[in-house]
């Protein structure tokens, strides 16, 4: 494993054609991360309470859901995550706090 990545130890699953666990979940995961980003726009635009109170509600419901299957493929090692540069981090926030003060200064 690289130094510069998170993860757990990854569990076998049987290669060729055939579409094993992995594949499914990482479809999975894939779909509920579209429908979370579609159900975030819906609730930007939609108008009517009642609706805004449905959509709501299934967008927590598939949020965590998403988060759910994220987590389970991350135990099962088949999700790497890269550990970000102190400094990297340290810029990147300085980055949009200055951002952030612009945005604030021409109120």
């Amino acid at each position: 494993m690289n130094n510069n990545q998170i993860s757990n130890p990854k569990v076998g699953v049987p290669t060729g054609m055939a579409l094993n666990d992995k594949d499914y979940i990482s479809s999975l995961l894939s779909t509920l991360k579209q429908l979370v980003k579609d159900y975030a726009v819906v609730l930007t635009e939609v108008s009517n309470e009642t609706l805004y109170s449905e959509y709501k509600e299934m967008f927590n419901t598939y949020s965590s859901l998403q988060r759910e299957v994220y987590e389970l493929m991350f135990r099962k090692g088949w999700y790497v995550l890269e550990k970000s540069d102190a400094n990297k981090i340290s810029n990147k926030y300085q980055t949009l706090n200055q951002e952030f003060m612009d945005l604030m200064d021409k109120d």
